[in-house]
């Protein structure tokens, strides 16, 4: 039933009063039917008990009936169920209360490390009696989440579940389908990311020099400068003209200025059209982010109206006309014959489609990965330099004795600088830019995982339930990466480790995801990060970290252990890995 034209929350309680009203008055029909075959008269509290109770009883039976299919399933598979987290309070709700109220003080992952240290590497949190499976074990991930072996990749689909939570923003994006609309999203998109295209690098070098020209200027007033935002414009500035041939031009705004500084341009920043659409996607994907933390009530917390709505119109309003401009000109293009090397990713999917949804959906799932990943782990990497001067030392004489001190990088530059590919591969391993939301998967069939645990029963995977693995957390395994898992450390990617751990088991490594739906833009990405790196570290020979108050971390992290002890910024997430107030620099 499709009630789009209310918001999510009223849709929801509607088919939930629809799917009780029906057995309810089935119920009334059927006692009324017998009595009066009976001649008996049934009393309006008979009518009211079982008004109010069918609802419950019935619920509370699915429950029981479900739990022993489970089992008998499972018994028959030669499987056991996956361990279940246990709460205090029924469905547990206080498991998802707590989470909910902890993500925003608590270190990243943290709530869900307690458990699996308690449970093991795949649990199901069973929350509001609705099965949520996450795991950390590779040989899951492998099976279940992305690559699904070819054999299997059609028992693991994003689902309706998840589509109806980010469809208000992915649309039926590449990020956000399954089946045959995935395939032709899919199809569309490969031929444009050849190498000839994600290895011109003219737009990286002029949005670069753009974003360092801006640095220095703050650097020579003697104030910091918020690192997050200065190079989300720039992979913002440079995905956009990249994508569609139209920079967004958002370092044109000025900087926002530390809260010690003098002056503030807030004002300004609220009038900016490109500073308003990149808060507007990036308060859409948080909600996308809750709605799926939540499971299949999420549109109780939205009964007003659809959370994304706001945000939305914002990015629509700048987007639009961009797309539509680039439809209208297509005529034009034809006729000139561009360049298939000039065109961009619009001129691309102009070519093989006029469906206006079509095209903007594909490029906003596309600016998505093209902007938000890449300026993730830019600054993550920055943040683990300061932290670590001696590794910026060795990475920037790496820069000097292969590029120079003014060059320009190019491709094969690029691909000889090991030390380069270890600093973001280690970037990429403690602080993965993509997370949980964008590796959701729902099982359409029954089916079993090889248990963890040697010696035990592989474990029951029911059809229809919402699977979602942490690259985040297992990237942090000790057992899978060493005893100095949680530490940054480059050159795990140089020595014996690789040999030892890598090699050996290469899922233990994801940032990318893997098998038919890995990243188009895995190598545009590393030679956007790359090509930055190079530039800054030509420019600057130090970066030291200037923490904001809001930036840096509750004095009781200190108390507690691993990186979260250490941590001088608060990691957070929604589709991506962000800061929660930027590293600033001096």
């Amino acid at each position: 039933m499709s009630l789009s034209w209310v918001s999510p929350g009223v849709a929801y309680l509607t088919r939930g009063l629809l799917s009780i009203f029906v057995p309810a008055a089935s119920s009334v029909i059927i006692v009324v039917g017998l009595a009066s075959l009976k001649g008996v008269r049934v009393s309006p509290w008979i009518i009211s008990a079982v008004v109010l109770g069918v609802a419950p009883l019935r619920f509370a039976a699915y429950i029981l009936a479900d739990g022993r299919s489970q089992k008998r399933k499972a018994k028959r598979l030669g499987a056991r169920l996956v361990p279940r987290v246990q709460g205090k309070w029924p469905g547990n709700l206080d498991k998802l209360v707590n989470m909910l109220l902890k993500s925003e003080d608590e270190y990243l992952g943290r709530p869900l490390e307690d458990e699996i240290k308690v449970l093991g590497p795949t649990i199901n949190f069973r929350l509001l009696w609705e099965d949520l499976i996450l795991t950390t074990e590779p040989q899951h991930i492998k099976a279940s989440s992305n690559t699904m072996l070819a054999t299997d990749f059609d028992n693991y689909v994003k689902g309706a579940k998840f589509r109806e939570a980010a469809n208000s923003v992915l649309g039926t994006g590449v990020f956000n389908s399954d089946g045959e609309t995935w395939k032709l999203h899919r199809t569309m998109t490969r031929p444009f990311f050849t190498r000839d295209r994600i290895s011109h690098f003219e737009i990286f070098d002029r949005h670069a020099d753009h974003a360092i020209a801006l640095a220095k200027e703050r650097f020579r007033a003697g104030l910091a400068i918020d690192f997050q935002d200065l190079i989300s414009r720039f992979t913002l500035d440079s995905a956009s003209e990249f994508l569609f041939g139209h920079c967004i031009d958002s370092l044109s705004a000025r900087l926002p200025y530390p809260s010690d500084a003098p002056e503030s341009t807030n004002a300004i920043q609220g009038d900016n059209a490109s500073a308003a659409f990149s808060d507007a996607f990036s308060q859409a994907q948080q909600i996308i982010n809750r709605r799926a933390a939540m499971g299949q009530t999420w549109p109780l917390v939205e009964i007003l109206a659809d959370s994304t709505a706001q945000h939305m119109k914002v990015v629509n309003t700048f987007l639009d006309p961009i797309l539509k401009d680039a439809l209208e000109k297509h005529s034009t293009a034809v006729k000139l014959e561009k360049n298939e090397d000039d065109q961009t990713l619009v001129d691309h999917l102009v070519n093989l489609t006029s469906d206006f949804k079509i095209i903007k959906d594909e490029t906003l799932n596309i600016l998505l990965a093209g902007r938000d990943t890449t300026a993730s782990t830019l600054t993550s990497a920055i943040y683990l330099l300061t932290m670590h001067p001696e590794f910026l030392t060795r990475l920037r004489e790496e820069i000097i004795s292969n590029v120079g001190p003014t060059g320009r990088p190019t491709y094969d530059n690029i691909k000889e600088m090991k030390y380069l590919r270890a600093v973001l591969n280690e970037t990429l391993r403690l602080f993965p830019a993509v997370l949980e939301p964008r590796a959701f998967r729902e099982s359409i069939r029954d089916t079993t995982w090889t248990s963890p645990e040697p010696g035990k029963k592989p474990l029951f995977i029911p059809r229809g339930t919402m699977l979602s693995y942490s690259v985040f957390l297992m990237h942090r395994r000790t057992d899978l990466w060493g005893p100095d898992a949680l530490e940054f450390d480059p050159d795990r990617w140089l020595d014996e480790r690789v040999k030892k751990y890598l090699i050996p088991n290469p899922y233990i490594f994801l940032p990318f995801n893997a098998g038919p739906r890995i990243c188009l833009g895995q190598q545009f990405a590393y030679n956007e990060m790359s090509f930055m790196l190079i530039r800054l570290l030509q420019n600057f020979s130090a970066i030291t970290l200037a923490p904001e108050p809001a930036m840096r971390p509750p004095a009781w992290w200190a108390e507690r252990d691993g990186r979260q002890a250490i941590e001088q910024f608060r990691p957070r997430n929604h589709l991506t890995l962000f800061s929660e107030a930027s590293p600033t620099l001096m």
